[in-house]
């Protein structure tokens, strides 16, 4: 299977794509390289330089590498900063995703894995978290993986 990954050149991104080419799967990274870097991206995944926010460079990369999934790992992810710059991570969480998701749906990527947040709990009453938990996001970045996983 070919894989998409979003943000393959931060830290989450770029485990998750060395786990992926372990086990078989063909990678591409999409990355801006505003948080991330280039030298953590695998040596085996291609890579593409590209900003969510451009629709076209979406579509580009899809087109030219046709993946099977999407695993979007690409955000602004500080809590604390989301709390000085709400906006910035409220604009930019959504509207990144939601081109993500749209260029997926015209390009028939069917599969799509959303990276989330315990965020979404602010704060939880019981541990382990599980999918029943009452959602109050505790934070605008919080808020914006919400959004995401209802649009999903």
């Amino acid at each position: 299977m070919k894989v998409l990954v979003t943000g393959g050149a931060g830290y989450i991104g770029s485990i998750t794509v060395e786990q992926l080419i372990k086990g078989g799967e063909e990678v591409v990274v999409f990355d801006n390289l505003y948080q991330g870097h280039r030298d953590a991206v695998h040596p085996d995944a291609a890579f593409v330089q590209g900003d969510l926010k451009d629709r076209a460079a979406i579509d580009a990369a899809l087109a030219a590498h046709k993946p099977d999934a999407i695993m979007h790992f690409a955000s602004y992810t500080l809590v604390g900063e989301s709390m000085q710059h709400p906006f910035m991570y409220l604009g930019d969480n959504i509207t990144n995703g939601l081109n993500l998701l749209q260029s997926a749906h015209e390009h028939g990527v069917k599969k799509f894995i959303l990276s989330s947040t315990a965020n979404l709990f602010d704060k939880p009453e019981r541990m382990p978290i599980d999918e029943n938990e009452r959602i109050v996001p505790g934070s605008p970045y919080g808020e914006s993986k919400n959004i995401l996983e209802r649009m999903l």
